[in-house]
């Protein structure tokens, strides 16, 4: 099953259990999904005309993750706990969409391997890692073991 057919899967079900928290996150998933379906449909988009794939859907959904990760920065910079919390309970609901994310101690051990091949030069390096761990790892935690590899 792919990723739109389990989010509509789980909304149902979540509608069907009352779960509104979980209902409303799965609504803004798919929402998030259809706005970047509407970018390959439209000729003045540079995405027109590419095929959709998965590792796309899941590229919206890690996406969505890291706009909540800033938000919740700036709502406790703000003191609004209560806003911050609803996005950490958005982001833990999110978060089943995705693959396992690797760990610091993991992402480590591949980024050396990176360097063994090409070098301890953090321009060479981090495009390579990013490549790597797109969809495995937050990709401010694959720069910073990658500058702390590097320098």
């Amino acid at each position: 099953m792919g990723l739109k057919e389990q989010l509509q899967a789980d909304m149902v079900a979540a509608m069907k259990g009352g779960d509104k928290a979980r209902t409303d996150a799965v609504r803004l998933i798919k929402a998030a999904i259809q706005r970047f379906e509407l970018d390959h449909t439209d000729s003045k988009s540079p995405l027109y005309g590419k095929p959709i794939t998965e590792d796309d859907y899941l590229g919206v959904v890690a996406k969505e993750i890291k706009q909540r990760r800033e938000s919740i920065e700036q709502f406790r910079k703000g003191n609004r706990e209560d806003l911050a919390e609803k996005e950490e309970a958005e982001i833990r609901i999110f978060e089943v969409y995705l693959p396992r994310q690797l760990t610091r101690d993991e992402i480590t051990l591949l980024v050396s391997s990176i360097i063994e091949r090409e070098g301890k030069e953090f321009k060479k390096v981090m495009p390579l890692a990013a490549k790597e761990f797109k969809g495995k790892a937050d990709g401010k935690l694959v720069s910073e073991v990658v500058r702390e590899l590097t320098s």
